[in-house]
């Protein structure tokens, strides 16, 4: 029996070894269009951030490697372009020659290719597409080669947001563009979508949703792309829009295909004899609906491969079929994971779901590392069927997905999970299996035992003529009427029973405590908000003419957004620039921003940001999502790192350094990488051109000033009556002494004016270098940095010290003492000999404990 396989990566190969398995007598050839087979599609990210770290690594077998294994033949570089079924043969290309070969069985499993819009500039270089090694290898190499910034992803589905954690933690600004109105559309239902938006946010990456690629700028390169919601600058450009099946050539053969994909059937044969399909080119069906559902990943290339592969040899083994199972890595402490039907899917399928949103332990909550799940599940109200999960968290979201898949392939009701054994220890899980709790949450809403709001019905509105309860352990939620759990004893003083109340929590749990409380006492209308505060954005309308609670003046500083004491209720929100500069479109952004939430007016401050000005208290958030969608930040407050200033030396006549180059890596580095950091107090950073001090670098925490030191030949010097150099130097520190122009070192500045002055040529040859100070500061008190004896002749010098100044002041700063303090109290002897040559325990120090004490 002679089989051939079209395609060699994950369906192909597993295949082709299965069969051969089975048996050994038959033939199996393996054509593949590319030169390598079996690679690991699904890392391709992981090698752009360099978890993996050669391609060899994304490599899982060599054509070579793989035919000694499993005696099939591999044959690569060689495309199929026509397949005869009657004939029962292909033919193609085989480096450049035309080929035919017959088969006694044929299996399709030529996969997918990347969708690629045809639009203006998707050739240029600097545009990826990310579906094979080649793709991963070029990216990595060219944000390197290139210095990238700034990147684009087009598509928020599992590999674009793969794409966009990994090029993140690359250090580069990361904007990741969707048509869909949500991220992992179609994966996950809209409110858990928009919770990981907020976190992927939070971190640092701008998503745009809604908005279409048009095109990608640049002449020579890419320099950006054009939406139909405007230009978003670029250095490199990931196309992860999709992909489509790779079946065009076989569009003439009679094989039946449906939007591309193969049609099969469960044994995954084609509508033709002895032809067969499987992987991302094949069209399988969903195991709950029974209807045909495209499902484009690796794990159903494998499964319905082997599948294939036995029946071919002789045992029928139908594919199960999938349940649109995915796990993905977003963020270092977010994970997601989901499988079965969505709350949409499920009602379009006749279904009449319910869902519950909670919040549990994922282990136990006393061990280390103890995180959340923030779980999704889904069941039909009247069979009380499982019928899907969603899941997010910083821990293992696939063992939960994995409880789903079993209970979803047999069946199963979600009150058949309630006693099964499920492992327990304190490392792995809790002792009622955080999946089991959400069922025990379900159950008691299916049983009228708990009442509540789902995410989505609160961000429908459903609570808005609901008095909120704070059930915090402490007052946490501006404008509720707190109560304290403990001693809730009778009804609540001041509330009638009838009231419609909303219960508010950290994550639901103690909501629920209280509601069960509440209707003991004859409470008849209270709703508990799953997932609390922990899932859900909760805001108390204020009523006309109350005062704001300081707690929440408190909260807004910290975004950024300053309480103007002549008004009850209006804010200067503070907006991010790179070191005072903006693009075009970003001032005209703040200008609309400036006219449509606040007074129209804008200003700014000594640390170089804006300021938009008389913002009422209800506009904040609105502002603060328009200055978002235009790629601009508010903050700029607190205990951590502050925006990055610097001079204009890359232009000046006397600038010695690229300030606006080094400073825009600071601020990358350290005000956006460190943004989470909490410090003793505020740490101020300022980049200065050169010794003229325009910035003032001496008065900041830590102050960079360029320099240019003098390395004079004083045996070209010829002691002319008016020397030049001794001309030239601004602050007479070059004199004639013996017949010759000596500096005088304790006072000289290093400012390079006297270099290329002498017609001689004494005074030529220099060193540009750095000069750091430690310990300024200006506002209450005041004080004047002082230099490092250390002259440092390398960026990469001089940010390695900045981020081991950082930490030194994390770990040995007290809260509320400016680092000028740290050094006053420790000695400046002490901290710059720890600054050159001790070392830092960069992950211990990451993982203290810091209150900061910075009061704005």
């Amino acid at each position: 029996m002679r089989i051939l396989v079209i395609g060699g990566v994950a369906a192909g190969t597993k295949a082709a070894a299965k069969i051969k398995r089975e048996d050994r007598s038959a033939e199996v050839i393996i054509l593949n269009k590319g030169q390598d087979i079996s690679y690991a599609g699904c890392g391709l990210p992981y090698y752009v951030g360099g978890a993996i770290g050669s391609r060899e690594e994304l490599i899982v077998n060599t054509p070579q490697k793989y035919a000694g294994l499993t005696g099939a033949q591999v044959i690569t570089g060689c495309e199929v372009t026509h397949v005869d079924p009657a004939a029962r043969t292909v033919s193609g290309l085989r480096d450049g020659q035309n080929f035919t070969e017959h088969y006694d069985k044929l299996i399709v499993a030529t996969g997918a290719a990347p969708v690629v819009p045809d639009m203006p500039g998707k050739n240029l270089p600097g545009v990826f597409p990310m579906r094979t090694p080649d793709d991963a290898v070029g990216l990595r190499d060219y944000v390197a080669t290139n210095n990238c910034r700034r990147a684009v992803v087009a598509g928020a589905g599992f590999i674009g947001l793969e794409i966009a954690e990994n090029l993140l933690s690359q250090g580069l600004d990361v904007t990741v563009v969707d048509f869909a109105d949500q991220i992992m559309p179609n994966a996950f239902d809209p409110e858990m979508a928009d919770f990981a938006r907020r976190k992927l946010k939070d971190a640092g990456i701008r998503v745009i949703t809604g908005q279409r690629i048009q095109s990608v700028t640049g002449v020579d390169k890419a320099t950006g792309i054009v939406t139909d919601g405007g230009a978003i600058a670029a250095d490199v450009v990931v196309l992860a829009i999709g992909v489509r099946p790779a079946t065009d050539f076989l569009k003439d053969t009679g094989i039946e295909l449906f939007k591309g994909t193969v049609v099969v059937d469960k044994e995954m044969r084609t509508n033709l004899p002895d032809i067969y399909a499987a992987g991302d080119c094949a069209m399988v069906y969903n195991r709950l609906t029974g209807k045909p559902q495209w499902s484009a990943m690796g794990s159903t290339a494998n499964i319905t491969a082997r599948a294939l592969a036995k029946t071919i040899t002789g045992t029928d083994t139908p594919y199960g079929g999938c349940l649109g199972t995915g796990v993905v890595k977003l963020l270092p402490q977010l994970n997601a994971g989901r499988t079965g039907l969505t709350e949409a899917q499920a009602k379009a399928e006749g279904f009449d779901p319910i869902t519950v949103v909670c919040a549990c332990d994922d282990k136990a909550h006393y061990y280390p590392g103890a995180s959340s799940f923030l779980t999704k599940l889904i069941a039909d109200r009247n069979t009380r069927k499982l019928l899907g999960i969603q899941v997010l968290g910083a821990g293992a979201v696939d063992k939960m997905v994995d409880i789903a898949v079993v209970g979803l392939s047999a069946g199963l009701t979600i009150d058949a999970f309630n006693d099964l054994d499920l492992a327990y220890a304190p490392p792995f899980s809790t002792a009622i299996h955080p999946f089991v709790q959400a069922c025990y949450v379900l159950e008691n809403k299916l049983a009228g035992v708990l009442e509540s709001f789902t995410p989505a019905e609160y961000l429908a509105g459903a609570a808005k003529d609901y008095k909120v309860i704070d059930v915090m352990p402490t007052s946490s939620i501006p404008g509720a009427h707190w109560v304290e759990l403990g001693k809730v004893n009778g009804p609540l003083e001041g509330i009638d029973k009838d009231e419609k109340l909303l219960l508010v929590c950290n994550r639901g749990k103690r909501g629920y405590f209280l509601q069960s409380k509440l209707k003991f006492y004859g409470y008849t209308n209270t709703k508990v908000l799953e997932g609390g505060v922990t899932f859900n954005q909760v805001k108390v309308p204020r009523p006309a003419g109350a005062a704001l609670p300081p707690t929440e003046v408190k909260r807004l500083k910290g975004l950024g957004c300053l309480w103007d004491k002549r008004t009850p209720d209006c804010f200067n929100v503070r907006v991010i620039t790179r070191n005072g500069k903006l693009t075009g479109a970003e001032h005209a952004a703040v200008a609309e921003a400036a006219e449509k939430f606040g007074s129209g007016e804008v200003t700014m401050t000594t640390r170089l940001t804006l300021e938009i000005q008389g913002v009422p208290y209800e506009n904040v958030e609105p502002l603060i999502e328009f200055l978002s969608a235009a790629g601009l930040d508010v903050g700029g407050t607190g205990s951590k790192v502050r925006p990055v200033v610097s001079c204009k030396g890359t232009t000046c006549q006397y600038g010695l350094i690229d300030t606006f180059a080094l400073s825009e890596k600071l601020h990358e580095l350290f005000y956006k990488g460190y943004h989470d950091v909490s410090l003793p107090h505020k740490f101020k950073i300022a980049v200065g051109g050169c010794p003229n001090n325009c910035v003032k670098p001496d008065l900041n925490d830590l102050g960079i000033i360029g320099q240019r030191l003098p390395e004079p030949d004083l045996n070209k010097c010829k002691a002319c009556k008016v020397c030049q150099v001794e001309k030239a130097c601004p602050i007479h520190a070059v004199s004639m002494k013996d017949g010759k122009a000596v500096i005088d070192t304790s006072e000289c500045n290093h400012c390079g004016r006297c270099l290329e002055k002498c017609p001689f040529g004494a005074y030529t040859e220099s060193t540009y270098g750095y000069k750091i100070y430690l310990g300024g500061r200006w506002g209450k008190k005041v004080a004047a940095g002082r230099p490092m004896s250390k002259i440092f002749t390398s960026e990469e010098e001089v940010i390695a010290l900045v981020e081991k100044a950082i930490l030194f002041f994390r770990d040995e700063g007290q809260t509320g003492e400016r680092f000028s303090d740290t050094i006053a109290r420790l000695g400046f002897d002490y901290v710059e000999d720890k600054l050159l040559h001790g070392s830092i325990d960069k992950d211990t120090i990451m993982n203290k404990t810091v209150i900061g004490g910075a009061s704005c």
